[in-house]
């Protein structure tokens, strides 16, 4: 028997919760929520969690009320929001689910938020992930099988693993597909409008396509379009022969429960003005070389050559000494020491190193560790490139490491973040009058884009409107 058959015959098969039938299984319920779990916490800790614990509790018990009622009920279900300006929503195996504050900012009900809410926890109730990784895991098996056999195969093992994406995409539309309609059921299960999903997916194709936007927002990258999902919303609607007359809304109150939060990125973690990254909570800066593209995360700051060939990243060293931390790490197996300092970087006490170290697959990288300190917080700078490239970058990595310091400069420090703030309309008026009586520091097609309506649209009285402003 072919080895990919003997994979495909040793393969379990588990009954899919939503649809009753007999499917491929490599994973098993406690194996989905171990692995959630472990993907949570990385989540998390990359991205960040929106400090505000009233708008947790809020997303969560909405969540968990959606989530009690699906197929799949005893999962250790956790909604939660992360500090991700990113228009963004996403599953985890087993039961975690993220949204963003980003995407927060644009719904404009709580219906919104329930149907995407519903549609993350389809993707977990039908397996989809588990669907996904046992494919994945059957085809590495037969790929290795062929290996073994015909060792010329080798060579294209690695192409073969980056395709696996592409080649199971028609599988993600279809999760897709079946994600909306799940979403569709748990929220009109709990009396949510219906018609406020066909907003929500109205408002990101809005954002995908529009001049507002930085791109095709994360939710549709992540989530591939099945097609007219507004269309295919009002279908579902019509074909339902229910009437969602009474069905809740909660536009007022969803607005009031996100009045105040952070839109946009958030300057006090951090921020980029061209090369240099600021920080200004912690009041320290430092330049990246010229045309580098940098990344601000929660737990690091990164910089990679336009190439990606050479990388920089920050990250916290707690209190330990400069000295002391750049002794234990050249201390490490497989780390080869160069040359040191304990020469103080701008008045900062610090430790900086040269090493080679020994890659998994062989080869060697270099560059320098630094460890500097500032008011009693130590921060790592880590500067590498494949060994055979450290001259062409020993400049750069040395005229980074030597540009931190200390920021005083208020106009550095004293940057605002901007937030979403609602006001109730006394009389009616179009946008752009409550624009000219309520500034936004927003172009008014943003505005538009995050209050779901149009630029000459007209606003009733009574009318809860977002705005945007620095504070």
């Amino acid at each position: 028997m072919p080895l990919l058959l003997l994979a495909v015959a040793a393969a379990s098969c588990a009954t899919n919760p939503v649809t009753g039938r007999r499917e491929l299984s490599l994973v098993g319920e406690s194996q989905e929520i171990s692995m959630g779990q472990e993907g949570a916490k990385a989540a998390a800790a990359q991205m960040g969690v929106y400090p505000d614990s009233a708008l947790q509790r809020y997303v969560n018990a909405l969540g968990q009320t959606l989530a009690k009622a699906s197929e799949r009920p005893n999962l250790p279900w956790r909604f939660t929001v992360i500090d991700d300006p990113i228009v963004n929503a996403f599953a985890l195996p087993g039961g975690p689910i993220f949204v963003s504050r980003g995407i927060l900012a644009h719904m404009n009900s709580e219906a919104q938020l329930v149907s995407v809410l519903g549609h993350e926890i389809g993707h977990v109730t039908a397996k989809h992930s588990v669907s996904q990784m046992s494919k994945q895991q059957l085809l590495q098996i037969g790929l290795i099988g062929a290996m073994v056999v015909k060792p010329e195969l080798q060579q294209f093992g690695g192409a073969a693993q980056q395709g696996l994406g592409l080649l199971f995409l028609k599988f993600g539309r279809d999760d897709e597909t079946q994600a909306d309609e799940l979403g569709f059921r748990y929220m009109t299960a709990a009396n949510y409008a219906p018609t406020e999903m066909a907003a929500m997916f109205r408002t990101l194709e809005r954002l995908s396509g529009g001049e507002t936007s930085r791109g095709t927002p994360e939710w549709m990258s992540t989530h591939p379009d099945p097609g007219n999902r507004v269309q295919k919303t009002q279908q579902r609607i019509q074909s339902s022969g229910m009437s969602f007359a009474s069905a809740k809304v909660e536009r007022d109150a969803f607005l009031r429960r996100i009045d105040g939060v952070v839109f946009g990125e958030d300057p006090r973690n951090g921020y980029f003005q061209q090369a240099a990254f600021i920080h200004p909570t912690l009041k320290f800066r430092f330049d990246f070389p010229s045309g580098w593209r940098m990344q601000n995360g929660a737990e690091q700051v990164v910089g990679a050559s336009a190439p990606g060939d050479a990388q920089i990243a920050l990250t916290l060293a707690g209190t330990v000494a400069p000295q002391q931390a750049l002794a234990k790490f050249l201390q490490q197996q497989g780390v080869q020491a160069g040359a040191t300092s304990t020469s103080p970087v701008n008045g900062n006490a610090a430790a900086v190193g040269q090493f080679v170290a020994q890659n998994q697959d062989g080869s060697q990288l270099a560059g320098y560790i630094a460890y500097i300190q500032l008011d009693g917080t130590t921060y790592q700078l880590l500067a590498i490139t494949p060994r055979a490239q450290v001259q062409q970058y020993d400049g750069m990595f040395r005229q980074t490491i030597g540009s931190f310091q200390r920021v005083t400069d208020p106009r550095l420090l004293n940057v605002k973040p901007q937030h979403v703030r609602i006001v109730s309309l006394r009389s009616a008026m179009t946008l752009t009058q409550f624009n000219q009586q309520n500034p936004s520091v927003i172009p008014m097609a943003a505005l538009a884009l995050i209050n779901g309506v149009d630029a000459t649209a007209v606003l009733p009285a009574g009318m809860m409107v977002k705005r945007v402003v620095a504070e």
